[in-house]
C-alpha cells in the first residue's frame, strides 16, 4: 500500500505544471532613482561615530555632509554589467582605436620632456603611462559626470556585495577633501567612485598621487605633470621595471596542466618563467629578478576563426592589474602602448 502511494504521489508532483523559481532582485531593482538614503540606519549610525572619534568630523559638520542624500538607480545597474566582464575581442576595440592611438602619439611627443623626467624619477615607461592616460580619461577628455559623493552613498547602502569596500572610499573621500579643501560635493567622476584624469579612487588618491609641477599641491584634474607622475608613481610601487617585458605569447593553446592550473587561479595565479620555457620548450624573455609569471587566456572573435589567445603576464603586466584587476584592461594598455611605437 505504502508503496503504491509513493508511486501515486512521485506521478502527482511530476505532473503539476513546474514553476521556475523567482530570480532574484538586482540592487538597481531594489530601489526607486532619488531614493531618500537612511541615515537613521545603523550602517549610517556606525560611521558617523567613526567619522566623529577616529576622523574628528563634528556631529554638525557630517550632518551639513549628508543631508538630503539620495540613491542614484544608474550608479547600480552600471555596477552589474562594467566593460572588463566584455570577452576581449569586444573589449579591446573600445579603446585600441585610431583616435585614441593617433591622440597618443601626439602627447608622447608634446611631453617629451615631461616624461623624460617622470622615467628617470619613477622609472615607468612614458608609453604605458599615457596609454593608461588614454585609457582612463580619454586623456583628460572624459572624466565622468557622476557626483562622486552621491555614488558612494549609494554603493555604501544599497550595493550589499561591495558595500564595505565603497564605505572606506567614502571616509577616504571625506578626508581627502578636507586635506585639500576640497567641497566632497564638486567632485565628479565615474559610476564606481573614480575621479580626475587618471581616475583615481579617493585611497588610490591619497596613497600614490603625487605633485610634479613644483607647487606642491596634487592635482589629478588639470595639472598634466601631477596627472602622469602619479600615474607613474602607483605602477613603481608595484614595482615596475623600466624597459622590462610586459608580457609574452605563448599560442592558442595550453599544452600541460600545470599551465591550465595557473591559469584557474586567476590574477594571482603564478608559475617559474624557467618551468614555461621547459614545458613549451621555446625561449621567453627574462622575468626581473627571476619573478613568476602570470597565465592570461583572451578570447578571440568568433566571426574571425574564435579561439583563444594565451600569453604569460610578466611582473610589469602584474603591475597593471594592481591598478584595474581585470586582465582584459592590463592586455589593453600593453597593446594600446605597443600600438604608440608603429
Amino acid at each position: 500500500m505504502l508503496s503504491f502511494l509513493y508511486t501515486f504521489l512521485s506521478l502527482f508532483f511530476l505532473l503539476l505544471p513546474f514553476t521556475a523559481p523567482a530570480a532574484e532582485k538586482t540592487a538597481a531593482e531594489q530601489v526607486t532613482d532619488g531614493q531618500q538614503i537612511d541615515l537613521t540606519h545603523p550602517r549610517y549610525r556606525k560611521l558617523y561615530r567613526e567619522l566623529e572619534e577616529k576622523h574628528h568630523f563634528s556631529a554638525a559638520e557630517l550632518q551639513d555632509l549628508f543631508a538630503g542624500v539620495t540613491i542614484k538607480r544608474r550608479v547600480l545597474e552600471l555596477m552589474d554589467r562594467p566593460w572588463e566582464a566584455k570577452p576581449y575581442y569586444q573589449y579591446a576595440p573600445l579603446f585600441l582605436t585610431a583616435a585614441n592611438i593617433e591622440t597618443g602619439k601626439k602627447k608622447l611627443a608634446q611631453y617629451r620632456e615631461l616624461l623624460d623626467r617622470i622615467e628617470q624619477s619613477l622609472g615607468v615607461d612614458r608609453e604605458i603611462i599615457i596609454a593608461i592616460w588614454g585609457i582612463e580619461s580619454r586623456y583628460g577628455v572624459s572624466q565622468g559626470k557622476f557626483n562622486v559623493f552621491q555614488v558612494l552613498n549609494t554603493l555604501f547602502a544599497a550595493y550589499p556585495r561591495r558595500s564595505q569596500f565603497f564605505r572606506k572610499q567614502l571616509i577616504h573621500l571625506l578626508l581627502l577633501c578636507r586635506e585639500n579643501n576640497v567641497d566632497p560635493h564638486s567632485i565628479y567622476g565615474s559610476y564606481a567612485g573614480a575621479f580626475g584624469q587618471p581616475q583615481f579612487i579617493p585611497s588610490s588618491f591619497r596613497e600614490y598621487a603625487v605633485s610634479f609641477d613644483g607647487d606642491k599641491k596634487r592635482d589629478v584634474w588639470n595639472s598634466v605633470p601631477d596627472i602622469l607622475a602619479s600615474i607613474a608613481n602607483y605602477l613603481r610601487r608595484y614595482h615596475w621595471q623600466l624597459d622590462a617585458t610586459v608580457y609574452a605569447e605563448l599560442g592558442d593553446r595550453l599544452v600541460d596542466e600545470r599551465l591550465t592550473a595557473v591559469l584557474k587561479k586567476g590574477r594571482k595565479g603564478r608559475i617559474s618563467r624557467q618551468l614555461v620555457q621547459d614545458i613549451l620548450k621555446k625561449p621567453l624573455p627574462p622575468s626581473p629578478e627571476n619573478r613568476k609569471l602570470s597565465i592570461v587566456a583572451l578570447k578571440l572573435d568568433p566571426k574571425k576563426g574564435g579561439g583563444v589567445r594565451y600569453i604569460a603576464g610578466y611582473p610589469n603586466f602584474q603591475a597593471i592589474t594592481a591598478w584595474n584587476h581585470s586582465n582584459h584592461y592590463a592586455m589593453a594598455v600593453a597593446e594600446l602602448a605597443e600600438a604608440f611605437l608603429k
